[in-house]
């Protein structure tokens, strides 16, 4: 993951914060125990721990893996000094949590940790999810929690209409479900594969990006990235689309662009 990708990151935060479920994240704050023990998959820039903070919960031990060495670098300097954490060899020390940021595979990383949550945020669309459920449950102790929220699952809106709308974002889902690994649809199929295991769906909520003008915070830039993501997606490929991405670029320069993609929260809980 490069800077680029550590920009979009961070500049997604404050669209995440509003897209969060709050029923379903105050269930998953009452079932943690009371110092617990946390990992997070795809942890990015960890944004995760300044929330689980706020949230009260301010004693454990939370381990955020991702691929980019970059982001993790940026996680242990950024988030260490938002937190007021002291910082240690891989991460920061704040109230009794014990932060540590790693670089790895996040299906791989937490095998046999005995944790007691995993979290994994707008991850499950990327990876297969059957195959990311079966790792999870082998990191968490017996009744641990999986909390999945903001993952993606099929509807994407733009604001003002445009004639090629519909091609557009056909094709751009079409792209997303030809990568190996990822679904359009991880939402609903995360649903379906939580209620045929064995354990408990403790809590469903929608969590939708909404994101309009004007534009607070790097949200004009967050929006910019995901046109870049439709324009590797669509352009040579549906007719319209030179235009469709002309127009929209030029609705965002000039603050007119909205945008919506719909998601889930889930709360999962493994067999005890």
């Amino acid at each position: 993951m490069d800077h680029a990708d550590a920009q979009y990151l961070e500049a997604k935060r404050t669209v995440d914060d509003r897209a969060l479920d709050r029923r379903v994240r105050d269930r998953f704050v009452d079932e943690l125990p009371a110092s617990p023990r946390i990992r997070e998959a795809a942890a990015g820039t960890g944004v995760t721990v300044p929330r689980l903070l706020d949230w009260g919960v301010t004693a454990g031990d939370y381990v955020g893996v991702d691929r980019g060495g970059d982001v993790i670098a940026l996680a242990r300097e950024r988030r260490a000094g938002e937190c007021g954490g002291a910082p240690t060899e891989a991460g920061f020390r704040v109230d009794d949590l014990t932060v540590r940021f790693e670089q790895g595979d996040a299906l791989t990383a937490f095998a046999g940790d005995d944790a007691d949550c995993v979290v994994a945020q707008a991850f499950l669309d990327v990876v297969p999810v059957g195959d990311a459920l079966d790792a999870f449950a082998d990191a968490l102790r017996p009744g641990g929690l999986v909390y999945a929220p903001i993952t993606f699952d099929g509807e994407t809106t733009f604001q003002p209409d445009h004639p090629a709308d519909d091609a557009v974002v056909a094709a751009y889902h079409d792209a997303i479900d030809a990568e190996p690994g990822r679904d359009s649809r991880a939402g609903r199929h995360l649903l379906d594969r939580c209620r045929a295991r064995e354990g408990d769906l403790l809590a469903v909520g929608a969590s939708d990006w909404v994101v309009y003008p004007p534009y607070p915070a790097d949200e004009r830039a967050f929006l910019a990235t995901i046109l870049e993501f439709v324009s590797d997606a669509v352009e040579g490929r549906v007719e319209g689309a030179v235009d469709w991405l002309r127009t929209r670029r030029r609705q965002l320069d000039a603050g007119e662009l909205s945008y919506v993609a719909h998601g889930y929260d889930v709360l999962y809980r493994v067999p005890g």
